[in-house]
């Protein structure tokens, strides 16, 4: 497992980890929602479209592409596809 914000460009990974870690206050839950929202949850394959290092990224989820934040990536756990 690895954070998402790692993946390469071209890279694809499952989430494995969700970030339970905002803690369960007002804006916790608001932030876990909206990763929720946008298809960000365990089980679900993902490709790493843009990384430049810095920075937010884009991901493919599907057929959509996603912008994160990265310090909002480094929270999400990943396991990489070994294909």
């Amino acid at each position: 497992m690895s954070p998402l914000a790692l993946l390469k460009e071209g890279e694809k990974g499952e989430i494995v980890a969700h970030p339970n870690r905002f803690g369960c206050g007002r804006e916790g839950r608001r932030r876990t929602a909206h990763l929720l929202s946008m298809g960000l949850r365990p089980g679900r394959k993902v490709e790493m479209v843009t990384n430049q290092g810095s920075g937010p990224l884009v991901l493919r989820l599907d057929e959509a592409r996603i912008g994160l934040g990265r310090g909002m990536a480094m929270k999400i756990y990943v396991r990489r596809d070994k294909s």
